[in-house]
């Protein structure tokens, strides 16, 4: 439960960084934003591993590239599904799933005692 928490609250953390820094990407409340986290959590165990499968050989094509588009395509699947988390464009939907994979990264790293001291 508290790996589940952990992850969570990680998420939140990075999706209200997204929303603050990219224009495109929108979040009304704390209780939305809660939630975003929630279901984007849920959308990245479920359906994006489909996704990935789907788009195998299209992403061993295009090196890697096609992948964005799987994370893209899950970010603005969540923003879809929840009231309050809005995404304006395929494209902010991209940098959305990067900046949040990024600053979930970082947190890890901090949390995990990797800092580099």
């Amino acid at each position: 439960m508290i790996r589940f928490l952990s992850y969570w609250l990680t998420t939140v953390i990075a999706l209200g960084a997204a929303a603050w820094i990219l224009p495109g990407v929108s979040i009304t409340s704390a209780p939305a934003l809660a939630v975003s986290a929630l279901v984007l959590g849920m959308v990245n165990a479920v359906v994006r591993p489909i996704l990935v499968i789907l788009t195998l050989p299209l992403t061993f094509l295009t090196l890697g590239i096609f992948y964005l588009v799987v994370n893209g395509i899950a970010f603005s699947l969540a923003a879809w599904l929840v009231d309050g988390f809005e995404v304006r464009s395929f494209g902010w939907a991209v940098l959305g799933a990067i900046l949040v994979g990024i600053v979930s990264l970082f947190i890890g790293a901090w949390g995990d005692g990797r800092r580099g001291d």
